[in-house]
Formats: structure tokens, sequence, C-alpha cells
């Protein structure tokens, strides 16, 4: 205890003064200016045959019957002895091999050395996250990242990485960061299941950040976008489902990540309930009844109170503290922020709304379209009013709970778009955005992404998942346009995201 009392030092924290901040940091009001995202992604080592990732493809892949183009040949590369040549792959039904922690290590520190806006942060299964700084609109985000993603690819490229766009990965979860948090976090979540440790390994999202709104009513109010960030949530989560489980508790869900992560320990994960409190109000008493993940130590293991502990409940036992060997020191202010990391509700608010409930998406710029979909519902005026209209009657389905806990987010995860009533509110809320995206200023390569998204799975009421259910995440088979009528197996398009992608129009 004596070096926790070095470490930790402060006035110890009382419950007045926690809600107090809470409340005047989660949300800050103001009219929606800026946009962030926060990628994350799975990793795989390149093919030691091929030596290299595939070529940059577009973000999905073509429509039945559309011709494929043929792969372009990276310039001064040796030509293949024959243009039909496919590139080496890994077997069928087989996930490829990990990337070892030490590759990992080296590479991450190489994208921390590059000149990026990015922050870049390793997650403990080795998922690599992007996360961009506030942008002051949609096309400046677009840009930043997108030439972030360009440069990381190269450097990536050079230690043998590719990056995998895709929710769940079909590898049995392995921790490979040793922190004291990962740690702790682990052993907390062990307690309820394995799909804590799923979730921690395995899974990747595009998370879309965005301005809480005003403190006035409309369209751009804070209890609106909160209220809509909920409802929409399902349907983007439908919508871009891309975690297809053969296998499994989720064995037929188009989004098994989203069903890993309603099944962690029930609190944490949850949204918070309502119960006719203001958000603020709401996500206060939220944060002061969640459950401890763990206790910071300045030395040795962190402790995971064995009780269920709450923060709540820390600060009370802390004014009246033990002596005892299993006594803990009492919360400072330094420890409420620590605990606001350690709660993954699908909407989070940060002073801005983190929406955390969209899968990673396939294609090295797969990630722009939920991005500008999502923003352009949100930001622009007109898309939002009538995006809350298209799903306020889906409401009727979350009362069995709190997302993701509740009908409408399992049937969203379930089904995707197969669900008629997700399908029907993503058509209209697709077509909302399309007509948005011009008002904010998006550049016509991302118009056409969202169009082309639109064409290929919302109107046939269709998601990425359904793209890869039940072949494996890597390879596939397919023929390709102008050669025999051999099946040749490459690749897939939409999972090795190294390559960096041809140079154009800028987004």
């Amino acid at each position: 205890m004596t070096g926790d009392k070095q470490a930790y030092r402060g006035e110890p924290l009382s419950e007045a003064a926690a809600l107090a901040y809470v409340h005047g940091i989660c949300f800050k009001t103001g009219p929606p200016r800026r946009v962030g995202v926060e990628l994350e992604w799975l990793v795989r080592p390149l093919s030691p045959a091929s030596g290299s990732a595939p070529g940059p493809r577009p973000p999905h892949p073509p429509p039945p019957g559309a011709e494929s183009p043929a792969p372009p040949h990276r310039s001064g590369a040796p030509q293949p002895p024959h243009p039909r040549r496919p590139p080496q792959a890994e077997p069928p039904n087989r996930p490829a091999a990990r990337v070892g922690a030490t590759a990992l290590r080296a590479a991450a520190t190489a994208l921390r050395e590059a000149p990026l806006s990015s922050a870049i942060s390793v997650e403990p299964g080795g998922q690599l996250e992007f996360s961009s700084r506030p942008a002051p609109s949609l096309a400046a985000c677009v840009r930043a990242v997108s030439a972030d993603l360009t440069a990381a690819r190269a450097r990536l490229h050079r230690h043998g990485i590719a990056l995998v766009g895709r929710g769940l990965d079909p590898h049995p979860p392995l921790r490979l960061l040793e922190d004291r948090r990962y740690r702790a976090m682990e052993a907390y979540f062990d307690r309820t299941g394995p799909a804590g440790r799923t979730m921690m390994c395995s899974t990747a999202s595009v998370q879309v950040c965005l301005d809480a709104g005003t403190a006035e009513p409309g369209p751009f109010g804070m209890g609106r976008r909160w209220l809509l960030a909920h409802l929409l949530g399902a349907v983007l989560t439908a919508a871009f489902a891309n975690s297809p489980a053969d296998d499994g508790p989720w064995a037929g869900w188009r989004s098994a990540r989203q069903g890993v992560w309603a099944a962690l320990d029930g609190y944490r994960n949850l949204a918070p309930p309502a119960g006719g409190h203001s958000p603020r109000q709401a996500w206060a008493r939220y944060v002061l009844d969640a459950p401890l993940l763990c206790v910071r130590s300045a030395q040795g293991p962190w402790t995971v109170p064995a009780d269920g502990m709450t923060f709540r409940q820390w600060i009370r036992r802390g004014s009246r503290p033990g002596t005892g060997p299993g006594a803990l020191r009492p919360p400072l202010l330094d420890d409420l922020v620590y605990h606001l990391t350690t709660l993954f509700p699908p909407v989070r608010p940060r002073g801005h709304l983190e929406l955390r409930m969209i899968d990673a998406q396939p294609g090295p710029d797969g990630w722009i379209v939920p991005l500008a979909v999502t923003t352009a519902l949100f930001d622009d005026a007109e898309a939002s009013e009538s995006a809350y209209r298209v799903v306020k009657p889906l409401a009727e389905l979350t009362a069995g709970g709190p997302a993701p806990r509740n009908a409408l987010w399992e049937r969203a995860a379930r089904a995707g778009l197969a669900d008629p009533e997700l399908h029907a509110a993503a058509r209209d809320c697709f077509g909302l955005a399309r007509r948005a995206l011009p008002r904010l200023g998006a550049g016509r390569r991302v118009r056409a992404a969202v169009a082309d998204f639109e064409a290929r799975y919302i109107g046939p009421g269709r998601c990425p998942a359904d793209d890869r259910a039940g072949s494996d995440d890597r390879v596939c088979t397919e023929r390709r346009t102008g050669t025999d009528d051999r099946a040749h197996t490459r690749h897939r398009s939409d999972t090795s995201e190294t390559a960096p992608r041809r140079q154009g129009e800028p987004w």
C-alpha cells in the first residue's frame, strides 16, 4: 500500500464530485462541426510464397455477372510468365497464419515513427487501430485517413503484414499484449464466459465519431442525436454486417462480432437505461453504477474486485478505509477517468458521440461508406430529421432491454438486411444519405462509393457478410473473364489491404 499511496496521491473523490465530472465532460454541446473515425484492422502475415499482398481492388467484389478487371501489375515488378497465373494463397477452409508479437511490435513502432496524422494503437489480440484527429468536414477526414492508410500499408508491407477488413477473426482468441490492463480485463471477463477474450483479441470495427449536438431541441439536439444513435445503430449494424460465423454460438449470424459484444458481462457493454433522465443524467448514473473492471496499483497485478463492486460503492467504501490486507485505497479523479475507458456501450459519449456498432469493412477503402452514410444522417439537418422519422417506429422492438440486448439489435446482428423492417429502414436511410452528401461537400469518389454499396447491398437486401457466408475469409474460387473454364483460387480482394491503392482523383 505504501507504493500505491505515493503513486496515487490526491484528494479522494466524493460521489457528488464524480457525478459532476461525468455530467460535465461526456457531452460537449454545440452545432455539429467535426467528424472523426477509428479504424480497427485484423492483421495477417503476407504469404511467403507470393512475397507480397495482392494489388489494389475495388472496396467490394463486382456484382454477379459483372466483368472483373484483370489484376494490374505493380510498376517495376517482374512480370509473371503467364498473365492468368493465380497468386499463391492459403488452402481453402484454413485461416491464414498469425502475426507474431515481435513482428507486430516492430511494425507498430514503424507506424508510430511515420508522419501520420492518425494515432496508432495495438489491441490485445494484435489488431491495429488508426484513430483520426477531429476533422472540420467529412471530406477532410476521408483525405487525412486515406493518406495515413496509404503510407501505413507501404510500411506494413515491408514488415510482411497485411491489414484485414473483417469484423471477427476466425482464429481462436490469443492475447499478444501483456499489459496489466489487459491481464485484468481478461480475468474480469473470464468470470462470465469466453466472449470477453473473443472481444478483446478477435474483433475489429469502424467507429464513427460525431459531435454530441446542441442543448436545444431539434434535429441537432443532443437528446435527439442520442436517441437516433441507438435506433439507427441497429440499421447500421445490419447494413454493414461483415462477420459471418459458420459455427459456435453465433453460427449463421451476419454480425457475429455484435453477438460477441452482446454476450459480455451484461452492464458495461449495454446502453444506459434512460428511465426518464436526460442523456447526461443517464450516463452519469450508468458510469458510477458500473462494476469496476479493476483497481490499479503502482506495483504488481491490478486488483479485480471479486464482489462486483461498482465505482459508486468504491467511493463509499473508500470514505471508510480499512487496514486489512485486502483494503482498497480511496478512488481519485484519475481512477474515474480510467474507469470511463473500461465501459463499452454501443454508443459511448466522450465529449462527442462514438458509434461503436459497425463491423470492420472489406476493401482498402470500404470504411469510407459507413463513415459517409453515418455522418450524412447525423450532420445534415434535412437527412437527420427524416432519418429519425424512419427509425422511430423501430423503438417498439427495443422494449426487451437496452441495446444491444433487445430484439431490434439481435435481429440486426442475426439477419442483417434479410430482416424486412431493417431492410426497409436501410433503403430509406441510404437514399437520404446519398442525397445529403453533396450538401456536406463530399467528393465524387465518396458519393460513388456510397451509391455502389447501395446498389450492391442495400437494394437487394444484402450485406458484406453475405459475400462470404460459408466460405473462408482469405481465399475464394471464382471465374475470371477471358480465361478458360477452370476456377482460379486467389486471395479475396476484400481482405488483404497492405498494397497501396492507385493514386487518382482525391476523395
